[in-house]
């Protein structure tokens, strides 16, 4: 098909009537489950790269500076709105002031004492979002950041503790530059957490000690996952991008998406000559020479 339709809501609900050989779909987890249900009315295989809750685990052991670091600059770029941003961060409490002081340090250096003022910042996209981050924003401690202006969809960098793990806050992926932290004592404790909720796009663990981040991958489910750092595994070539469970199904990416976008059909060309009566009816006095072939 050579035909492009732009549209909103009615449009792709009109497409979505329509029978097509593959549906491939980005966005939510909402609208991903609406897309399957159309699938399924014509048996229509799909791609879903539906996003979630993506969780950071800091152990003990990790580098405190570069593990802020990293995951400050994960988080914010483009004002959050990405599907694989760090959602939120599962750390030790007696750990938890230090971090936020050197993530307050990290966004300083990267958009300067007033991030409205530095061209890498980015907006958030409509006023919708806006006011959708804003309310997000309500549940829980501002550790600092907040500073937001409706007029130019302009909110900062934000740290939020204690919210309620019933909160929007803690239970709808945020997308937007909100990261609340979540008090972890241990390992265990946020292995425990990570498998009781639904499986995110990706999933981010944070050692030195390489045995406990392996301990973190093998225990938990992903779409992806990166060992001390964030984000970069979605441009690491010849690895395959998607989901599992609530974050989506399939992959694609280099080799992964001629294989998301093709049908591998099987055939079998034979010749006239050597047709075998052995095949055919009736199979009385066969059954030996079969065995011989199996």
């Amino acid at each position: 098909i050579r035909d492009r339709v732009e549209g909103a809501a009615e449009e792709s609900r009109l497409l979505l009537e329509e029978r097509w050989d593959l549906i491939f779909f980005t966005g939510g987890t909402g609208v991903g489950r609406i897309v399957a249900q159309a699938a399924a009315k014509h048996l229509t295989p799909t791609v879903l790269e539906l996003g979630g809750k993506s969780p950071c685990i800091i152990d003990r052991s990790a580098d405190l500076e570069v593990t802020a670091r990293r995951i400050a600059w994960g988080k914010f770029v483009n004002a959050g709105q990405t599907c694989i941003a760090p959602d939120y961060v599962l750390i030790p409490p007696d750990l938890k002031g230090r971090f936020t002081d050197l993530v307050q340090k990290a966004v300083k250096s990267f958009y300067g004492a007033d991030a409205r003022e530095s061209s890498d910042y980015g907006r958030i996209i409509n006023a919708r979002h806006f006011e959708r981050v804003s309310a997000l924003a309500a549940d829980g401690q501002v550790a600092f950041g907040g500073e937001r202006d409706a007029a130019s969809r302009f909110f900062a960098p934000t740290v939020i503790t204690d919210a309620p793990l019933s909160s929007p806050l803690m239970q709808e992926e945020i997308f937007g530059p909100l990261l609340p932290l979540v008090d972890c004592p241990s390992i265990d404790e946020a292995i425990r957490f990570v498998r009781a909720r639904p499986k995110p796009l990706a999933l981010y663990s944070f050692a030195k000690d390489a045995a406990v981040n392996e301990r973190v991958l093998a225990e938990t489910s992903s779409g992806g996952a990166v060992a001390n750092d964030v984000c970069v595994h979605f441009a690491a070539e010849g690895l395959p991008f998607g989901g599992v469970g609530d974050s989506g199904t399939g992959g694609y990416h280099g080799r992964a998406s001629f294989d998301a976008f093709s049908h591998k059909k099987s055939v079998v060309k034979r010749p006239f000559a050597l047709d075998m009566k052995l095949r055919y009816p009736p199979y009385a006095g066969k059954l030996g020479l079969f065995q011989r072939f199996l």
